[in-house]
């Protein structure tokens, strides 16, 4: 009985070739960047110059924002007991991204492009309007607005954007990302666009698919967790982590 084999459009590999969607990976070895094997990998086609800046600018921005953000502690933590994987503990890093930690670019770029279907009969300024106004009324928040630390402005958002202005990678993604933060700044309070907002409205742009809004988070912080746990391994001691716990729970019977 024949089995269907699976079906892949991005690795072909044989016994005198490797290629990725038909770019030989050798060639690629020689001339191409990683950010630019990234952006294929996930693209159809290799990025041009002005995108490859763009990516690696967002690959840095996402790649480490402390050993207290959610992702960066928990690989640590797992680091402090369990010294022989270093896998399990990125692992463990990577398993706290989601909605509220690094994955709000997916949902952010549903947003713009659900936004962008809207502007089609009306201008952006009153699509976003009435997207900011459904989400107040519902009380539901907004992804790719705010942050815990940069509760005024999140600085790499002028570099990302400026990036993409230069290169001429800025659209309507962009400009309905800044449509958007006008409206909640004016219909709810100053909330700044954050790294997650900024990466989805350019992503748009790019023509990227939304689940890569998350991926590239993804990619990016594991570059910072392998050092997270590279630090933890080798400059403190097993178990140093000791988390302060109060008991507030039933009184003894």
């Amino acid at each position: 009985m024949s089995v269907e084999p699976w079906r892949t459009a991005i690795v072909d590999a044989g016994p005198e070739h490797l290629r990725v969607r038909g770019h030989d990976v050798l060639a690629l070895m020689r001339g191409a960047t990683f950010t630019d094997l990234i952006f294929l990998l996930h693209h159809d086609r290799l990025p041009n110059a002005s995108e490859r800046r763009l990516l690696d600018a967002i690959l840095i921005g996402v790649a480490d924002h402390g050993a207290g953000a959610p992702s960066c502690a928990a690989a640590r933590l797992a680091a402090s007991g369990n010294r022989q994987s270093a896998s399990a503990a990125i692992a463990a890093g990577v398993l706290t991204i989601g909605q509220e930690h690094g994955g709000a670019g997916l949902s952010c770029m549903e947003l713009i492009r659900k936004g962008l279907a809207r502007a089609q009969g009306a201008s952006f300024e009153d699509a976003a309007r009435d997207i900011v106004d459904e989400a107040a009324a519902a009380g539901r928040r907004l992804p790719g607005f705010g942050h815990r630390v940069h509760s005024v402005v999140d600085p790499r958002i002028a570099v990302l954007f400026g990036l993409a202005e230069e290169g001429g990678v800025a659209g309507d993604g962009v400009r309905f990302a800044r449509a958007l933060e006008d409206a909640v700044r004016a219909r709810i309070k100053p909330l700044p666009l954050n790294v997650d907002g900024a990466l989805a409205a350019i992503l748009v742009d790019l023509g990227f698919p939304p689940l890569v809004g998350q991926l590239f988070f993804v990619i990016g912080r594991v570059a910072g967790l392998s050092a997270e746990v590279l630090e933890e391994y080798t400059r403190e001691k097993p178990m140093r982590i000791k988390i302060p716990v109060a008991y507030d729970g039933a009184a003894p019977v």
